[in-house]
């Protein structure tokens, strides 16, 4: 894990010259064991800031969208990190069948001792309030969770605004330009004087809760997960401003 340890400091540096990171209850991850990581989904980029700060702690293997597997260098780094390749289920027709193969990757992974970071929505948030609807890949695993595995909810605030997020045009951004818009801006604003985002990363041990509502069903066990991730309220999109001589808000 060394070298994903260094290469994490080093993109937790890049990212901290947008956005200034908070976590609350990291201290849990110095227990070792098997843990299942469920995130909220506000933008395209909490995964970047999510895993470069758990590999502060613990290694992780995120389940990533085939999609990002065919831009340059980010494929590199998702291989250097063990990702594992998930298929678009927006996409897909074979959603059902998909899923089923993805449980049993991840829960394979657990039974071996592995964490595990899965979107329990699979997709970007169209609001202030996290929906996880009908999905059903969390729940599958939870129900099926392997003896002393650990589940670690994952409340991720302040990105609802970002030019990374669904708030400003309802759709997703396209990663690449994204991303080189990003870069523009820190260079723009002399890399020391970009305004920064506010990011809140609240960790909690949610085992008891996801095993006991993941037996009840489905729907029971996505309403507990949204429970958990709306617990603050609904979040107001904040719109910032990309150069920091310029009066206003931009996203």
């Amino acid at each position: 894990m060394g070298y994903k340890k260094v290469v994490a400091a080093f993109y937790r540096g890049v990212l901290s010259a947008r956005y200034r990171v908070r976590l609350e209850g990291a201290g849990l991850l110095a227990e070792r064991r098997a843990t299942l990581f469920l995130p909220n989904h506000q933008a395209s980029v909490d995964p970047q800031i999510v895993c470069s700060q758990l590999l502060r702690y613990v290694d992780v293997s995120p389940l990533v969208t085939e999609g990002y597997f065919k831009i340059p260098l980010v494929a590199q780094v998702l291989h250097l990190m063990n990702a594992v390749r998930v298929p678009d289920l927006e996409k897909s027709r074979r959603g059902v069948e998909i899923v089923a193969g993805l449980n049993r990757v991840v829960i394979d992974a657990l039974v071996a001792g592995h964490n595990v970071l899965l979107y329990p929505a699979g997709q970007l948030t169209n609001g202030g309030l996290e929906r996880v609807g009908n999905k059903q890949g969390a729940w599958q695993v939870c129900h099926q969770l392997p003896e002393g595995t650990r589940v670690v909810g994952m409340r991720i605030r302040g990105l609802w605004g970002s030019m990374w997020s669904r708030a400003k045009t309802g759709r997703s951004p396209n990663f690449a330009w994204t991303y080189l818009k990003g870069i523009f801006y820190v260079l723009a604003n002399l890399l020391f004087f970009v305004p920064r985002r506010d990011v809140t990363i609240t960790f909690e041990d949610i085992t008891d809760d996801a095993v006991r509502y993941a037996a009840e069903g489905r729907q029971p066990f996505n309403r507990f997960l949204e429970s958990f991730y709306n617990a603050p309220g609904e979040e107001q999109p904040l719109f910032l401003k990309h150069f920091f001589y310029v009066r206003g808000r931009g996203h």
